[in-house]
């Protein structure tokens, strides 16, 4: 009687276990080759693959690579969140996965402009569009694997370990990069720069293996058994469900806003501005991105108690509150003062609103449009206040004089925002 009792039990906890890694190391992958292609940009693909006589022009022609992913993703989302509400999460998030860090690793074998001539770029383009389109749809997926398997007084918890892949990634990016910046620029620039794209072909195999012993979500699982599945998702979430849609667009603006000043924003203005060298910026920002990873699954935990609205409402106000010290503290100008204001603000008062979103969004849409859902409303609020967010605040930076006060009110006003968005967020029967 005893085995009969512990061994589902086991069962469960050990599906739970492989559930939240394969989600983690799914969000992780995506994020990381998001910042390795970023840093890389700035770094090599001017000189490698956009040649000119002008190094500015071979600059900008790499960040415009860059770039695509914030028009390509959305339409990513939009193919595989279909796939996903048709068909399955698990099918959905193979194929992503595969797209992916498959294009990552062949960027790492693509020839450079002096072997191939134009096809360098081209091929380069191709593979950031293709990668672009996994992206997109591999954050909805892997957050509803974590969440749709999760016990309803673990929703919180599992729904924060995607959210943890974005600093994961980011931590991984910069670390690798920066180790083969060790080697001679001679060989940095002919090789040194491409073996962080191939490994991440170790973690394309290792992500694929953990999601095959994988079912599909209980909850797909049981509205395909119902014939509870849409027949056009997009279309029926944009004519049913836009006002949750827009609640989640208005939810995401102070999660990602203000990321991207804590983290890349403060790069340029922390040199440009305030003097600082840039190793010790960097330093600071992966300083406070450690201590972020580790408080995600925390405060997603403790939404599980307190309640994920309440978690996200006491985040947001405390960032309202902190926009303006956070300046304040940069302004002191001491190594210390660098270090206090980017692990407060990135450290610690972006982590609860981090860990709760992709469960804020899930509990707002139905199984049959979620993953339609929560895409739409997390890629259209990205494009709105997140890649937007650096050169915004780079531009008042500039119109005001070199002052921060417009950046910390620009701040501030996607705090408000979100806040008015989090009020008309109401959660859905089949959360319950």
């Amino acid at each position: 009687m005893r085995t009969s009792t512990t061994e589902p039990a086991a069962t469960t906890a050990a599906t739970n276990k492989r559930v939240l890694i394969a989600s983690l190391m799914g969000s992780s992958i995506e994020w990381f080759d998001y910042f390795l292609y970023a840093t890389t940009a700035a770094l090599v693909f001017g000189k490698v693959f956009f040649p000119t006589a002008d190094p500015v022009v071979g600059l900008m022609l790499s960040y415009l690579t860059f770039s695509l992913t914030f028009f390509v993703r959305p339409l990513g989302g939009f193919i595989f969140s279909h796939i996903g509400d048709r068909i399955g999460r698990k099918k959905t998030l193979v194929i992503t996965l595969s797209l992916m860090g498959g294009a990552t690793v062949l960027i790492g074998l693509l020839p450079g402009y002096e072997q191939i001539g134009i096809w360098a770029p081209i091929l380069l383009i191709v593979l950031r569009l293709v990668q672009g389109l996994g992206i997109g749809g591999e954050w909805g997926g892997a957050l509803l694997l974590a969440y749709e398997y999760a016990p309803k007084n673990r929703k919180g918890l599992f729904g924060s370990v995607p959210q943890m892949g974005v600093t994961i990634g980011m931590v991984l990016a910069t670390l690798s990069i920066t180790l083969m910046s060790t080697l001679p620029d001679e060989q940095f620039l002919a090789w040194g720069w491409r073996v962080p794209f191939l490994l991440s072909a170790v973690l394309v195999f290792l992500g694929l293996w953990i999601r095959k012993g994988i079912d599909e979500t209980p909850a797909f699982k049981q509205a395909k058994a119902s014939g509870n599945v849409a027949k056009i998702p997009l279309v029926e979430t944009l004519r049913y469900h836009w006002r949750a849609v827009l609640v989640a667009v208005a939810i995401k603006f102070v999660e990602t806003a203000p990321f991207y000043i804590f983290s890349t924003f403060i790069v340029s203005y922390g040199t440009a501005s305030l003097g600082f060298e840039r190793i010790s910026v960097l330093n600071a920002v992966t300083i406070a991105t450690l201590l972020t990873t580790v408080m995600i699954p925390i405060m997603g935990r403790l939404s599980d108690s307190i309640g994920r609205k309440r978690m996200f409402v006491a985040g947001t106000l405390v960032m309202a509150a902190f926009t303006f010290p956070y300046f304040m503290l940069l302004e002191q100008r001491t190594m210390t003062s660098l270090v206090i204001a980017t692990v407060i603000g990135l450290g610690l008062v972006w982590a609860p609103i981090t860990a709760v979103l992709g469960t804020l969004f899930s509990e707002i849409f139905s199984t049959r449009v979620r993953y339609t859902g929560i895409t739409l409303g997390y890629q259209i609020g990205a494009a709105l206040a997140g890649g937007t967010a650096p050169l915004l605040a780079t531009w008042l930076l500039n119109k005001y004089n070199g002052s921060w006060v417009p950046v910390a009110w620009y701040i501030l006003g996607t705090a408000v925002i979100s806040l008015i968005g989090i009020a008309f967020a109401k959660t859905v029967a089949d959360n319950d």
